[in-house]
């Protein structure tokens, strides 16, 4: 006399739960390096943004030799960014906006800075 076959419905659900899991975590990862990619970005855009600015007030004041936005362009590309903007303003203050020449998944890293003659 033979037994008829045990079924078991449940076999290997651990590995797919185990897979499952697995996914979830490696997901979870990648979204959190491009959060932390894109927080690097915008502070490098932010400290381009600042330089520029400082180094385009200094040219305004004549502290320093050159055309304040051609300065500040030199100084952002030095810090791998591009100049968008730059106004000069009253009481020899000088508004830069830059942009970050290198491209992430999740857009482009820009920044913004003001800066004039200390008060």
């Amino acid at each position: 006399m033979r037994k008829a076959p045990v079924s078991h419905p449940e076999r290997g659900s651990g590995t797919v739960l185990a897979a499952g899991l697995a996914m979830v975590v490696m997901i979870a990862m990648a979204l959190l390096l491009l959060l932390a990619q894109s927080a690097v970005m915008a502070s490098r855009a932010a400290a381009a943004a600042d330089l520029a600015a400082l180094a385009a007030a200094d040219a305004l004041r004549g502290v320093t030799t050159g055309e304040p936005c051609v300065v500040a362009g030199e100084v952002a590309a030095r810090h791998a960014a591009r100049l968008l903007s730059c106004e000069e303003g009253p009481g020899h203050t000088v508004e830069i906006r830059t942009e970050m020449t290198t491209r992430m998944v999740v857009g482009t890293a820009t920044g913004r800075a003001r800066a004039g003659p200390p008060a």
